[in-house]
């Protein structure tokens, strides 16, 4: 079979970050998080997300609370992540640098929470023990875009107060919802949880659209929710996306729980495969191909569903227990169907053409990215590049897809073609 030729592109995307992350943040948690007291345990949020800066972030936090004489510790806030264990956690954790360590300070986790409320509504406010007979908490998470739900508030700290905090029982209460009430849900448990007088203060991470951090801010408990409504915003004017909405195919190398909480991010498939809930009209993808699983994502594969072919490499170390406690927790169960399985990438990009029933198969439009979350370089086919016009760079001339001789994948971050 022919395939089509595609071309290596850079996509160009607003810029801004912070350079000194370090004294950036150290100048915000002076201004605002000052009044700590001595001997007082402080437990600080960290979920299962790949966030870039993560570790001097958290660090930069221990030493401040560590200076007024306080007493640290992070806490894993990660829903049912991790196999919903706290051993899975903690493998999580560390395989994100978070140790003791590298820290400076006791590292825990748990599957155990306490009710400690109710909301208006009837909502139970659950919160991880550890973290509950702690002096205090400080939230931390990005904050972006959901993959699953619309609202005024999406993913960030009050999602994370509500799922990271409650584990599995926060995260199914929340999941049952659907996704129409979701954001009002994270917007009362969030607040009820405020209410108690635990939380110290969150701080948020908005990245740019190359995972820089771009924001980062410490906010008082009474401000979060307003404030995280504002940064939302700010975070949807850096989101990658794919130049193309309109694709035959789309193959992404990796997918992961360190890219997106569903694997491959649904806001860059256009699909959410949430039953009774439509699809997208934009972005709008025919097939869907994903060859490999991240070892970071610990053989979690939620979001394989997504897909329409996946590999036998992806297929081996995909972990059913990890995966199935993760759809089932959400309710979005149609994300742990398994895709057709093919023996390499080339079949699989092969089968997933012939499937397309096309006399031209050289005519397709195509692209292939790394993952859903790094979007700035990728290759589209060659016929794709007249309409993504001053949106890209064009790196390579047109060239076959990069295959090894044993159907493997070659992708340009790791050196094909002789680009960086």
């Amino acid at each position: 079979m022919d395939f089509p030729k595609v071309v290596m592109v850079k996509q160009r995307f607003p810029v801004g970050k912070i350079e000194d992350i370090k004294a950036h943040l150290t100048a915000e948690l002076e201004n605002q998080l000052h009044s700590v007291k001595k001997g007082a345990s402080i437990a600080i949020t960290v979920g299962s997300r790949g966030i870039s800066n993560r570790v001097l972030i958290v660090r930069t936090i221990v030493d401040h609370l560590k200076k007024q004489g306080a007493k640290p510790f992070i806490i894993g806030a990660m829903g049912s992540h991790g196999g919903g264990t706290p051993e899975g956690q903690m493998d999580v954790l560390q395989s994100l640098g978070f140790t003791e360590d590298t820290m400076g300070c006791p590292v825990r986790t748990s599957s155990t929470v306490v009710e400690v409320g109710e909301t208006e509504s009837g909502f139970t406010l659950y919160c991880d023990t550890h973290a509950w007979e702690s002096d205090g908490i400080i939230i931390l998470n990005r904050v972006k875009l959901h993959t699953a739900f619309r609202g005024p508030n999406e993913s960030g700290l009050l999602k994370m107060i509500t799922v990271g905090l409650g584990k599995a029982k926060g995260a199914n209460q929340l999941h049952r919802q659907g996704p129409p009430n979701m954001s009002k849900t994270v917007q009362e448990v969030g607040q009820g949880m405020i209410e108690t007088g635990k939380i110290l203060a969150g701080i948020a991470i908005v990245e740019n659209s190359f995972d820089e951090t771009a924001i980062l801010e410490v906010i008082k408990p009474q401000s979060i929710l307003d404030r995280e409504q504002e940064l939302l915003l700010r975070s949807k004017e850096y989101f990658p996306r794919i130049p193309i909405g309109q694709l035959d195919l789309l193959v992404v190398k990796k997918m992961g729980k360190n890219f997106s909480g569903t694997g491959m991010d649904t806001n860059v498939l256009g699909r959410t495969k949430i039953f009774g809930v439509p699809e997208p009209e934009s972005p709008s993808y025919k097939r869907i191909g994903v060859l490999n699983l991240d070892d970071s994502s610990h053989g979690n594969a939620t979001g394989i569903g997504l897909a329409d072919f996946t590999t036998e490499r992806l297929f081996q170390k995909l972990d059913r227990q990890k995966t199935y406690l993760n759809c089932l927790t959400s309710t979005y169960v149609q994300r742990a169907m398994i895709p057709m399985v093919l023996n390499t990438d080339q079949e699989l990009v092969k089968t997933a053409i012939d499937s397309l029933a096309v006399d031209d198969p050289t005519s397709l439009r195509m692209a292939i990215i790394e993952n859903t979350l790094e979007l700035e370089r990728l290759y589209l086919s060659e016929n794709l590049i007249e309409e993504a016009g001053e949106q890209v760079e064009v790196l390579s001339s047109p060239e076959p897809i990069p295959f090894t001789k044993d159907g493997e994948l070659e992708y340009f971050s790791e050196g094909a073609g002789g680009h960086k």
